[in-house]
């Protein structure tokens, strides 16, 4: 099992300490970094920027909103961005959902697997560079339809160094996992919990043995973010995230649509899931907060001193994770994960 350094989205201020961070992360052998968007920060200028900086960390971003770019503008910076990094970007996408599709993005939310399929195809034909692109739709036809007349199918103007940029998927339900197996090169998987393997494998077997499937389980990246506390104060970890928990099953998206809250509801979290939300939506944050039981927070991290975390990198290796994307905010943690992962007692490497 692999680690990455998931730096995420920019809060109200860039993150603190962010190079010096990734130049730690590169010399404790992580694989890879990776910066996310939503509604602020873009995920391309500050890998682009930071990423000046390395050597020989991947960088990838999880995610970048397919709604945010045309497919054919997302192939055109994962092309100039795979150039300046010599081969080493990985391209992460996602759908987002329905609040920020269509209240910042002003597109519409619909077909959302459909979408990603289409767009997918048409990043891969830009990079393969074999014909001038087009794309019969209906989500990103190319040429416009019914526009001038005068738009041609095109080729990039620059080469791509890479035909094959690896492109990993966000994915949360069993349809949006099982097409990432078919079409995707990895699943970059939120609120991963070793617990729930079996279920997210059947998914995954289900994509895997659909006709013309791109990868096998052999050789297809499952990359989980996570948070990582070593610490001997457990309890104080988990308060330390519970807000986070709250605000993901209670505040993202829509009353009645929430991807993330449907991810806990599967995990068994039901009846918690609606408190926490009704309380939440209701102004009642504080309460929602302290619904959240210890169990659900630490259900999705590694939290506990340096022997305990190194048994849970085992179990979320044993489990299929071959990339580990932590959420680590301080150099201490990062060392310390990169010493444990180099244990041999305490992941088997894939």
């Amino acid at each position: 099992m692999k680690l990455g350094l998931q730096l995420g989205y920019w809060g109200a201020d860039p993150i603190a300490g962010a190079p010096e961070l990734i130049r730690a992360a590169e010399a404790a052998g992580f694989a890879a970094v990776f910066t996310a968007e939503s509604w602020g920060s873009d995920a391309y200028t500050p890998l682009a920027w930071w990423g000046a900086a390395t050597s020989s960390i991947r960088l990838g971003t999880a995610v970048a909103q397919l709604s945010a770019r045309p497919p054919t503008s997302l192939a055109m910076a994962a092309l100039t961005l795979d150039h300046l990094s010599g081969g080493r970007h990985i391209i992460g996408l996602g759908v987002s959902g329905p609040q920020v599709v269509e209240g910042w993005y002003g597109q519409p939310f619909a077909k959302p697997l459909a979408r990603t399929r289409e767009y997918v195809r048409v990043v891969r034909e830009v990079l393969a560079r074999e014909a001038p692109v087009t794309s019969a739709g209906p989500h990103y036809p190319l040429p416009l339809p019914g526009g001038t007349g005068l738009g041609k199918p095109l080729k990039p103007i620059t080469h791509p160094l890479r035909a094959d940029i690896p492109i990993w998927l966000g994915a949360e339900g069993p349809k949006n996992v099982a097409q990432t197996a078919e079409i995707a090169d990895g699943w970059l998987a939120i609120f991963f919990s070793p617990r729930m393997a079996g279920q997210f494998n059947e998914w995954l077997d289900e994509g895997f043995a659909r006709p013309g499937a791109r990868r096998s389980r052999a050789d297809f990246e499952i990359a989980a973010t996570t948070q990582c506390v070593i610490t001997d104060d457990t309890a104080g970890a988990l308060d330390r995230y519970r807000p986070s928990t709250a605000l993901y099953v209670g505040g993202m998206g829509a009353a009645g649509q929430n991807f993330h809250a449907d991810l806990y509801r599967r995990m068994g979290y039901g009846e918690v899931v609606d408190d926490v939300a009704r309380l939440f939506l209701s102004g009642r944050k504080a309460e929602a907060i302290a619904a959240v039981p210890d169990a659900m927070v630490r259900e999705t991290m590694l939290v506990g001193t340096a022997d305990h975390v190194r048994e849970q990198l085992g179990e979320w290796s044993a489990a299929g994770v071959t990339t580990l994307m932590v959420t680590a905010r301080d150099t201490e943690t990062i060392a310390a994960l990169g010493e444990l992962v180099g244990d041999p007692r305490s992941v088997t490497r894939r």
